[in-house]
């Protein structure tokens, strides 16, 4: 008995491996795969992409003739209530993980399981920036009015509406600044599906570089060297 059950727990390490083993190398295969950037005839709205060397953001002017992104995601619910800034970013993710995990030493099994395996609801986080710089971190690219539309486009049909077809503000004391806010998104968070596949499909959405798939900022960031 002793040695069959050695050999399910034996089984079971060894297929758990290999799982881990072809996760990565198909992350690192296919996030190597270019999806080729579209080729662009005016240059009217510049937007950025944002790495905290874990997660990718999508930035984007405040105002611009197609939106008024403060009309939507309100910069009063913010700690700040800074008037002053000029940048979006936006980015989405589990919602256990933004709101109860602070730092990794705040991570749980729960949490962590739930979203490896989409059991929970996902939430849009959003930051005001004042100016954006471009560094190792951060990269700009300039896009057409219409491309810009189908981020925008992108980004709203990302959030859960209210019935006046608002954003859904989530209150909590769990931000991570003055200048930044968290709403109730769509779709769940998932091993084959995380924060960085949903920015790298925004990038797609609107005709920009981006890897053919990938989990990892590190896949998004290998074509913006």
């Amino acid at each position: 008995m002793l040695k069959k059950t050695l050999k399910i727990i034996g089984y079971s390490v060894l297929g758990f491996a290999l799982f881990i083993g072809f996760y990565f190398s198909m992350n690192f295969v296919l996030s190597r795969i270019l999806v080729a950037k579209e080729a662009i005839t005016t240059e009217d709205v510049t937007i950025f992409i944002l790495t905290n060397g874990v997660h990718t953001d999508i930035a984007m002017p405040l105002k611009t003739g197609n939106i008024d992104w403060s009309e939507s995601i309100k910069i009063n619910n913010t700690k700040g209530k800074d008037t002053s800034v000029q940048y979006l970013s936006v980015g989405w993710g589990d919602k256990g993980f933004y709101l109860e995990t602070p730092t990794w030493n705040d991570l749980k099994f729960t949490t962590a399981f739930r979203a490896a395996f989409g059991l929970s609801t996902s939430a849009l986080h959003t930051t005001f920036y004042k100016t954006l710089n471009e560094n190792n971190n951060c990269k700009s690219m300039k896009i057409s009015n219409l491309q810009y539309k189908r981020l925008v486009n992108y980004v709203m049909n990302s959030l859960d509406l209210d019935a006046q077809n608002q954003p859904i503000f989530i209150p909590t004391k769990a931000v991570y600044g003055e200048n930044d806010a968290f709403y109730e998104a769509k779709g769940s968070y998932n091993m084959l599906h995380t924060c960085n596949t949903w920015a790298n499909n925004g990038l797609k959405s609107c005709g920009q570089k981006a890897s053919l798939w990938t989990v990892f900022d590190t896949g998004i960031f290998y074509h913006y060297r």
